[in-house]
């Protein structure tokens, strides 16, 4: 697995922050599922995720691929969720050091970011990104869609997007924990399902989600998110230093696959 580099400065859906300015390798999944204070915690990113596994053997990241996803949403909030998970689906293509398919999601991340509007800046990162991908040069592309992510989030801001941010963020930690559980699933250990003991990361998305504008947030499909990851942050609190079961990780799985395929459906907005 590629060492993630620099999270800190510019991962796009945040990182949990372990001094400020230190650069952060790879968390050890108690540190990550570990409950602290939300002035010094935010969502983790789907990068994160992946690299607390810590996973003993190889972890089959192609098999955790999905079907193309349209690219033609004109819901705003559920754009920016979809985003969140291409952005997820990017880091998967660079764990499985496929470089065609990151290319492919690369194009695809530039396709919804324009459709959002913050687009006019990462045309030159989607041409950084097919370089380094058919040169095999994976920790530099591992930089560079940690970047691409940054250069996103600045634009949002710019744009007064802070709403957006967080649901990119959350769109991102969904289909990130989606993809961690079925790993887990797929060969089970029981130091890698700690990583999945996040009660604290979901409290802090529900108040980020509360600063969402009261107009977006009742849109149909922001409302139902919000309301799924009530039961959602009861699957992942099982108690502190012990590993769920083989049972209760399918549970975590299924409760985001859910959630993920009402983000994707367009028929779910109305």
């Amino acid at each position: 697995m590629i060492r993630l580099k620099r999270l800190g400065a510019i991962g796009l859906m945040g990182v949990i922050f372990v001094a400020a300015g230190a650069e952060i390798g790879r968390l050890p999944a108690d540190q990550l599922a570990k409950a602290v204070r939300s002035d010094s915690m935010s969502i983790p990113t789907p990068g994160e995720l992946f690299a607390a596994l810590e996973k003993p053997g190889k972890t089959n990241w192609s098999g955790q691929y999905r079907g193309p996803m349209s690219m033609t949403y004109r819901n705003r909030a559920q754009i920016a969720l979809n985003l969140g998970g291409l952005i997820a689906d990017g880091f998967i293509a660079v764990e499985a050091k496929d470089s065609q398919q990151v290319k492919n999601i690369g194009s695809d991340i530039i396709k919804l970011s324009k459709a959002l509007g913050v687009s006019e800046n990462l045309l030159s990162r989607g041409n950084s990104i097919n370089e380094f991908a058919e040169n095999d040069e994976w920790d530099t592309l591992q930089e560079e869609l940690e970047a691409t992510q940054n250069e996103v989030k600045s634009s949002m801001q710019s744009h007064s997007d802070q709403d957006l941010v967080i649901l990119v963020s959350l769109g991102g930690w969904i289909r990130g924990t989606q993809v961690v559980s079925a790993a887990i699933m797929q060969n089970y250990d029981e130091r890698s399902a700690k990583v999945l003991r996040q009660p604290a990361v979901v409290a802090l998305i529900q108040s980020k989600i509360g600063e969402i504008s009261p107009q977006l947030r009742g849109e149909p499909l922001v409302k139902n998110v919000s309301q799924q990851l009530t039961g959602i942050e009861k699957l992942v609190s099982f108690p502190v230093g012990k590993a769920p079961s083989v049972d209760e990780v399918r549970k975590v799985n299924e409760a985001v696959g859910k959630v993920m395929e009402e983000i994707e459906n367009k028929a779910i907005v109305k």
